[in-house]
């Protein structure tokens, strides 16, 4: 795809580093007050008051601190998405940033606070721009994306039901962008692929029931342990031997319990884990696996099993068009050189799958380390100890602002 050159685009790097400083600010003042869920008073408050002035049609939601505001252009057109998310984790930082969290056992460990404040930047260069957009930029700042489901509550409580557009004549979404900055690539450098991006995440639970005993006497106990732990690696040659390599999952168990103390056999074990899939298919023939094999060997040690499984996030999965789209326009914004289309999905999850299960969109990756840092070493997104380059930013504001001008100059 060849993109028509913007008369505005030349500039956008050099708008973008203008206004760094108050980026770096926005940045630092969520960092420091981290929330976590969908119930984010401060970090409502910082993000409004960084849009004050601006000519948005704000919309507080209700059921979470999601923030849609709304650039109506001065000629009629479609609307684009553009969406950054805004909580944190349940985690202590262990940085030693002189703006490290002021609130313990919370952390932004991975970037949203940059997500945020890159999007208030794109919301103040395109608000600049407003005259000569033909069309509408929706501003989706999202609550609860770490499990949380913040999409889907913003989806659920009518995100997309915009009004008319200037001309009285609908102006639906018709693209989203996301971007996620990542410890895995070097500052400034940009990533993303056609269809499944990141992987559906959904939890298990198996409890296994025996027969409480003497650890001496286990022949008069029907002990769940070795059971459970058969479990464990049937459930991983299942994997192997059941999944397609090439439309693969990833099973993990994070949690194992059971007993009280060395002589007594329990009652119960219990398995808790995660599921990873890149499609839908898959990911039914895993939930499928999971109980098969579980009742399976709970029948075979005569125990008895109840397995849970809990639905996460879908699949994030790009639309092919808009994924080769937002390359075209990183490369133009930082040189194919620094551009990677990557070849394979990232095993993570992502709620903004809600999202792109409405409307044709992408996710794409922002590199955050430092040049004099190897990426591969860096301490990865969800540490205690990650830490992102600043300098990312601009090309952040940079992006998000191309891609929804270059979006509203193709639809007219």
């Amino acid at each position: 795809m060849t993109l028509e050159p913007l008369p505005t685009l030349e500039t956008l790097r050099d708008e973008a580093r203008d206004i760094h400083d108050s980026t770096v600010a926005l940045r630092r003042r969520l960092h420091e007050r981290p929330e976590v869920g969908n119930e984010l008073p401060l970090t409502r408050e910082a993000v409004l008051e960084s849009l004050d002035g601006l000519p948005l049609d704000l919309t507080l939601h209700e059921s979470t601190s999601g923030i849609a505001g709304l650039l109506t252009g001065g000629r009629p057109g479609p609307t684009v998405l553009l969406r950054g998310d805004m909580d944190a984790l349940p985690l202590h930082e262990d940085t030693d940033e002189d703006f490290s969290s002021a609130i313990d056992g919370h952390m932004h460990a991975c970037g949203h606070d940059t997500h945020t404040a890159m999007l208030v930047g794109a919301a103040r260069l395109l608000s600049a721009r407003r005259e000569e957009l033909a069309g509408r930029v929706l501003f989706m700042f999202q609550p609860g994306e770490e499990g949380h489901h913040g999409a889907r509550h913003m989806l659920d409580e009518g995100l997309l039901d915009l009004p008319a557009g200037i001309d009285g004549a609908p102006s639906p979404v018709t693209g989203a962008f996301a971007l996620h900055i990542t410890s895995a690539m070097p500052t400034g450098w940009l990533s993303t692929r056609r269809g499944p991006v990141m992987a559906s995440a959904d939890q298990f639970m198996v409890r296994v029931t025996g027969k409480g005993g003497h650890a001496s006497e286990p022949f008069r106990a029907v002990d769940p342990i070795p059971v459970a732990c058969e479990m464990v690696q049937a459930i991983q040659s299942m994997i192997t031997r059941r999944i397609d390599v090439f439309d693969p999952a990833v099973v993990t168990v994070g949690r194992i319990v059971a007993g009280t103390t060395n002589n007594v056999i329990p009652e119960t074990a219990e398995i808790e884990g995660t599921i990873r899939a890149v499609s839908e298919h898959t990911r039914t023939e895993v939930h499928e696996g999971i109980r098969r094999v579980a009742e399976g060997v709970a029948a075979a040690h005569g125990t008895e099993v109840d397995v849970e499984l809990v639905i996460g996030y879908p699949v994030t999965s790009n639309d092919d068009r808009f994924a080769d789209f937002t390359l075209d326009v990183a490369n133009e914004v930082v040189g194919a050189d620094r551009v990677r289309r990557l070849p394979h999905p990232v095993m993570g999850a992502e709620d903004f799958s809600y999202v792109l299960n409405e409307i044709p969109g992408t996710m794409m990756f922002l590199g955050g380390t430092a040049p004099e840092r190897d990426p591969s070493r860096a301490a990865p997104n969800h540490s205690n100890r990650v830490v992102f380059d600043e300098a990312a930013m601009p090309t952040g504001v940079q992006l998000y602002t191309a891609v929804a001008l270059h979006h509203l100059a193709a639809a007219n």
